[in-house]
């Protein structure tokens, strides 16, 4: 005998007792008389015990039925309520979303807007994991993820919300003391940070905007860093190039305190996207985080075109 216990016989023992009818209870529960007999049945041979006297026009308790009722009405009745609990919870917006976001993006962009989403949802929490890793949002129970990224296949449900430039930067100074370099292979002689955490090996692939010549170049300096926060001091100071994404290098372009270089190649595009394991059955809670992001994110503020009206020289030059 198994060591699980019949809900479902103790369910339409405790129907049938309710209604004093297998047949008013088949009705109830949207099932045929004859199951609703075969699991009564089932439960009193489990049992060791009749649960009803039956006879062709009357249905009635037994003393051993009397005694069980009870109890099986108020698991009935519990497994209801808890149904109707998480259809209401995935249905409506609350509980907490486990979410993972880039370090410096989430705390620039994704952070702020965060008063206003717990104003409009005040029954969902946040748990926000900002980090430049890859994270693994199975294996850590990740409800979703925000990731900036040129991303490969996966079997994870991918939502594009903006595309990401990526810029070559220097500081006015080091250019004043080491010069502008005309063609990605001027890199070679420079000093270039680079990104300890990419899964494989720093390259930066240029492509000319005009001629589509490829050159992948692979930095050298004197500082690898697993975070933008690392690289900057460094580069801010005027003693090495590196490569940055848009929402960071946006906020320095202005004053000038970074510029952009080699601005005739271009980095291979990435992109702002909000990632879940799947997108089946997914939690209203997550929706309302999932849209309110999107909604947020899509107009790119961060951006090099927004925020400062740039872009590249082969853009403007057919424009013009």
């Amino acid at each position: 005998m198994s060591k699980l216990p019949d809900f479902e016989g103790l369910a339409m023992f405790a129907k049938v007792a309710e209604e004093r009818s297998f047949a008013a209870a088949a009705r109830a529960m949207g099932v045929s008389v004859a199951t609703v007999s075969r699991g009564v049945t089932r439960l009193e041979q489990r049992l060791g015990g009749r649960l009803f006297n039956r006879t062709s026009r009357r249905l009635a308790l037994t003393d051993y039925g009397h005694t069980l009722a009870e109890r099986a009405s108020r698991i009935y009745a519990e497994a209801e309520e808890a149904e109707d609990f998480a259809r209401e919870t995935s249905s409506r917006p609350r509980g907490l979303v486990k979410l993972a976001a880039p370090l410096s993006f989430g705390a620039r962009w994704v952070a702020p807007m965060l008063p206003e989403f717990f104003r409009r949802y005040p029954d969902i929490a946040v748990d926000l994991h900002l980090t430049d890793a890859q994270t693994d949002l199975i294996g850590g129970g990740f409800d979703a993820a925000l990731r900036i990224a040129v991303l490969e296949d996966s079997s994870l449900v991918a939502r594009l919300i903006a595309p990401v430039h990526r810029f070559l930067v220097a500081s006015p100074g080091y250019i004043a003391r080491y010069g502008r370099p005309k063609h990605p292979h001027d890199l070679e002689a420079h000093r270039c940070l680079s990104y300890a955490n990419r899964a494989k090996r720093d390259v930066w692939r240029l492509t000319h905007r005009k001629t589509g010549e490829e050159c992948p170049i692979t930095p050298t300096g004197p500082l690898r860093g697993t975070s933008v926060e690392a690289l900057l001091p460094t580069v801010l100071e005027g003693l090495a190039i590196t490569e940055l994404p848009e929402f960071i290098a946006t906020q320095y372009f202005p004053n000038k305190q970074l510029e952009p270089i080699l601005t005739n190649w271009r980095l291979p595009e990435g992109g702002l996207y909000f990632v879940t394991p799947t997108a089946r059955a997914r939690p209203a809670k997550v929706s309302a985080l999932a849209d309110f992001l999107i909604a947020g994110l899509t107009d790119a503020r961060w951006s090099a075109e927004v925020a400062m009206g740039w872009k590249p020289p082969a853009q403007r030059s057919r424009k013009a």
